[in-house]
C-alpha cells in the first residue's frame, strides 16, 4: 500500500507540473523526475524487456499524437517506459481521419519511413494487407512470449494469408458504453444499472422496460440518442455483420441472431424510443440532456469522457454513470463492442525493430500491477474519474477480453463498411429489417467473394 500511496502522489505531482506553454496556453505536460526515474528503475532491471535500439526514433502517422500534445494529457506511462529504457522517441505525423490513407500511400511511395499506423479503427485489415500498405509482424513480435501471451489468441483472430498483420496490445470494454445520469434513475424508482449489472440482470429486457417507463416524447423525456447504438446492439449478439474464419471474410447478413436484435431495434423505433432520428428530436443529437434529466439512455464510447473534467462534467452533469452496452438474453456469452488498442507495421517503414519495442512497452504497462497502478492514477488526475468509474472501465474490459467480438465490414472494404453501417441503422429508424436485408445481402456478398479469391 505504501510503494502505491507513493507511486499515486508521483503522478499526482507530475499533473501539476507542466512545461512552459505559448500565449495561447497550449501547455505540454511531463512526468516529474521522481516518477521517471521510478520507471527507469524497474525497466531496465526487468528481463521482460530486452534488447537494444540503434535507432531510437519511431515514425506514427495519425489522427492523434501519442505524445502530450496541449490538451492537458500527461506523458503516457508506455511512451515513458519506451524512452527510459530504450531511449526511444516518436515522431508524429499529423493527418486529418479522411486523408489518412491517401497520405499514407504517399508516404509510402516518397520513401519517407512512416513505421505505423492505428488499427483501433478496424478499418485498417485485412483491405491494407490485401493493398500491400502494411507489412506482417511476425519477424519482430513473437506473440507466444510472456508479455505478448495473455493476447496471442486475439492477436490470431487477425492471420491474413498466415500472417499477423495487426498488432493487439490489448482488448477493451470502452468502444461503445451506455451513459445515463444517476439522479434520472433513482427519479423513476429504477435499480442503477450498475446494481443491475452486478446481478446480472443487466440484459436488453431490462433496458426496455426502463424506455418504456421514462419516454415520454411530447413532454421532452427521451430514450435514446447517439450514433453508435445500433452497431454496438449487433455486437451484443457475438455475431458480427462480417467476420474472418479460417483466412476467410464471411457475411453473418442472414444469421438469424442478427435478423432477430434488428427486429428488437425496429420494436425500439415503433415504441418511441429511439430519440435521434425522430420528428420530435430530430437529427441533432443532445448528449447533454442526459445532464439535464431530459435523456435516459446515450450509448458512446468511453473516449467521450476522455478529456478535462470540465468538459465532459459541462455535457453530461457531475451525477454520470454508465455501464457496458445490456446483454443479449439470448446469447451464449456476455457480448460487448470489443475494442483493441491495435497497430499495423506500414510498408518500407524505417524501424521496425523500434515499433517492436514501443509495443513490447506497452504490454509491459499492462503486465506490471504497479505501473498499471500508476496508468490509474494519471486517469483519475488527467481526466477527473471517479474510483466508480475506473472500476466500471476495468469490468467492460474483463468482459471483452472474456468473449472478445470483431466486426470486420469497415476494414473488408470502404464499399462494404458503407452498405453493412447504413443497412445495420435502418431498423432503429423505422425501415424493417427484411427491406435493407433484400437491397444490400446481395451485394456485400458478391464483394466478399471478391475479396477471398484474392
Amino acid at each position: 500500500m505504501k510503494k502505491i500511496f507513493l507511486l499515486c502522489t508521483f503522478v499526482t505531482s507530475a499533473v501539476m507540473l507542466t512545461a512552459c506553454g505559448d500565449s495561447d496556453n497550449n501547455l505540454l505536460r511531463d512526468l516529474d523526475p521522481e516518477t521517471r526515474a521510478y520507471i527507469k528503475d524497474v525497466a531496465v532491471n526487468d528481463e521482460l524487456l530486452d534488447g537494444e535500439l540503434e535507432n531510437k526514433t519511431i515514425k506514427w502517422l495519425s489522427t492523434w499524437d501519442i505524445n502530450p500534445d496541449g490538451t492537458g494529457k500527461n506523458v503516457p506511462i508506455d511512451l515513458a517506459v519506451f524512452q527510459e529504457r530504450y531511449g526511444g522517441e516518436v515522431k508524429y505525423y499529423p493527418v486529418s481521419y479522411d486523408e489518412r490513407y491517401e497520405k499514407l500511400a504517399q508516404y509510402i511511395n516518397s520513401g519517407e519511413g512512416i513505421d505505423f499506423f492505428s488499427g483501433s479503427d478496424m478499418d485498417a485489415f485485412p483491405k491494407g494487407a490485401i493493398k500491400e500498405m502494411f507489412v506482417p509482424v511476425d519477424d519482430y513480435i513473437d506473440f507466444s512470449s510472456s508479455i505478448w501471451e495473455d493476447v496471442k489468441d486475439v492477436n490470431d483472430s487477425f492471420i491474413w494469408n498466415d500472417k499477423h498483420y495487426m498488432t493487439a496490445v490489448s482488448v477493451s470494454g470502452d468502444g461503445c458504453a451506455v451513459i445515463y445520469n444517476k439522479n434520472t434513475i433513482a427519479e423513476m424508482g429504477f435499480e442503477d444499472p450498475a446494481v443491475l449489472l452486478e446481478k446480472g440482470q443487466w440484459t436488453w429486457d431490462t433496458f426496455e422496460q426502463m424506455l418504456d417507463s421514462f419516454v415520454d416524447n411530447d413532454n421532452q423525456k427521451y430514450g435514446i440518442d447517439g450514433w453508435w447504438f445500433e452497431g454496438a446492439f449487433v455486437q451484443t449478439t457475438g455475431t458480427p455483420a462480417i467476420g474472418l474464419e479460417n483466412g476467410k471474410l464471411v457475411n453473418n447478413l442472414a444469421e438469424p441472431s442478427i435478423e432477430r436484435v434488428q427486429n428488437w431495434l425496429y420494436k425500439l423505433s415503433l415504441n418511441g424510443s429511439v430519440a435521434i432520428g425522430s420528428k420530435t428530436y430530430g437529427w441533432t443529437e443532445h448528449p447533454e440532456y442526459i445532464g439535464e434529466g431530459k435523456l435516459l439512455f446515450y450509448p458512446c464510447g468511453l473516449w467521450k469522457l476522455y478529456s478535462a473534467p470540465e468538459n465532459w462534467k459541462t455535457v453530461f452533469g457531475e451525477d454520470i454513470g454508465f455501464v457496458p452496452m445490456p446483454k443479449d438474453p439470448q446469447a451464449d456469452n456476455y457480448y460487448i463492442p470489443t475494442g483493441i488498442d491495435s497497430y499495423l507495421f506500414v510498408k518500407n517503414g524505417d524501424n521496425p525493430e523500434g515499433v517492436a519495442k514501443y509495443l513490447d512497452c506497452k504490454r509491459y504497462v499492462i503486465c506490471n500491477q504497479n505501473l498499471r497502478d500508476m496508468y490509474d492514477a494519471q486517469t483519475r488526475n488527467d481526466f477527473g474519474w471517479s474510483d466508480e468509474m475506473l472500476e466500471m472501465k476495468e469490468k467492460m474490459n474483463k468482459i471483452a477480453l472474456e468473449n472478445p467480438s470483431f466486426d470486420f465490414s469497415k476494414g473488408a472494404s470502404f464499399d462494404i463498411g458503407e452498405m453493412v453501417d447504413e443497412g445495420l441503422r435502418q431498423s432503429a429508424y423505422g425501415t424493417p429489417w427484411s427491406e435493407t436485408f433484400n437491397s444490400i445481402y446481395p451485394a456485400v456478398q458478391t464483394l466478399i467473394d471478391e475479396i477471398n479469391e484474392k
